[in-house]
């Protein structure tokens, strides 16, 4: 298949473009794909794609495993960015990972059903901070929502996977303003459950032992 461009989706939104690209990728016959794949068929807007590809599964509670196995190359390729790549890289290891096809479209379809309305929100503005430069600082910030949705821990994955997903779709289409709301929602909610979460187990045990 041939890398697709930005313009060949035009005004599509973010999901409809992984949408299309997950429909379009041929897949083995179990009904998967390698992350090599997916990266081979992306040039423009590479990082910001590949992003919003792995982070669906994270978008949704009560999705399990698919959180866990997306995280690691999530946390590679934002490292990346924050190193100034231009296009991403991953080992044969990584890209020889296969992901059922049909599993991510049926995620993406529930979180098109709910979100779909943001998709039509983002449009070009604030470009700046979709610029090289900020999409390396980008990239350091999420680094740590990307080792949260590693956690197997409840409430660890959705609102970093919504965040990460948010910035990604920013850096898609160009829209300072939704990577912006994507990093702070993300690193605001790893803040919470790090402070919180101490509190909360020390609740639950002063409750179990004292009453």
């Amino acid at each position: 298949m041939n890398a697709k461009t930005e313009a060949e989706y035009p005004h599509s939104g973010a999901l409809e473009r992984v949408d299309t690209l997950l429909r379009d990728l041929p897949r083995d016959e179990v009904g998967t794909i390698s992350l090599g794949q997916l990266s081979d068929a992306m040039e423009e807007r590479a990082f910001g794609l590949m992003l919003l590809i792995l982070a669906i599964p994270c978008c949704l509670p009560f999705v399990y495993l698919l959180p866990q196995i997306v995280a690691v190359p999530m946390a590679i390729l934002v490292g990346q960015m924050a190193m100034g790549r231009k296009s991403p890289w991953l080992p044969d290891a990584m890209r020889s990972r296969r992901l059922p096809v049909e599993a991510f479209r049926s995620v993406l379809s529930r979180v098109r059903k709910w979100g779909g309305w943001l998709e039509r929100l983002t449009h070009r503005r604030l470009a700046g901070l979709t610029s090289a430069f900020a999409a390396r600082v980008v990239g350091a910030l999420l680094f740590v929502p990307c080792l949260s949705i590693l956690t197997p821990l409840p409430l660890t994955n959705t609102v970093p996977g919504i965040g990460v997903a948010l910035a990604s779709a920013g850096l898609i289409e160009r829209d300072g303003l939704f990577v912006v709301a994507g990093v702070f929602i993300a690193l605001a909610w790893v803040v919470a459950l790090l402070i919180g979460g101490p509190a909360l187990i020390y609740l639950a045990v002063d409750f179990v032992f004292n009453r």
